[in-house]
């Protein structure tokens, strides 16, 4: 299994990014994917998870703000993320859900 997240960099408050992560080694269609962070000094905490079948779930935190979406046709997972804060800095993941497998992650640095 592999997964290989992109799209991280520096952005200003109120910008806009977009995250992808790549999987391969499993059948992606048939299992949850999703987008967890860390920020300096914290625990890892989930931010969304999109199911097998496109249902989607978001901590309070990012809620109106970022959207995960999957195309399994390319085995790749994306996190729109809007109206960005400095309070989302941190390393983004993804992990296949309900396993160990996960990503090394991509750096969002939101400031001005």
């Amino acid at each position: 299994v592999q997964l290989v997240e992109s799209g991280g960099g520096l952005v200003q408050p109120g910008g806009s990014l977009r995250l992808s992560c790549a999987a391969s080694g499993f059948t992606f269609s048939n299992l949850a994917m999703g987008w967890y962070r860390q920020a300096p000094g914290k625990e890892r905490e989930l931010v969304a998870v999109i199911g097998s079948g496109g249902t989607t779930n978001y901590a309070d935190s990012v809620k109106g703000r970022f959207t995960i979406s999957r195309d399994n046709a390319k085995n790749t997972v994306y996190l729109q993320m809007n109206s960005l804060k400095p309070e989302d800095t941190a390393v983004y993941y993804c992990k296949v859900q309900y396993t160990y497998y996960w990503g090394k992650g991509t750096l969002v640095t939101v400031s001005s």
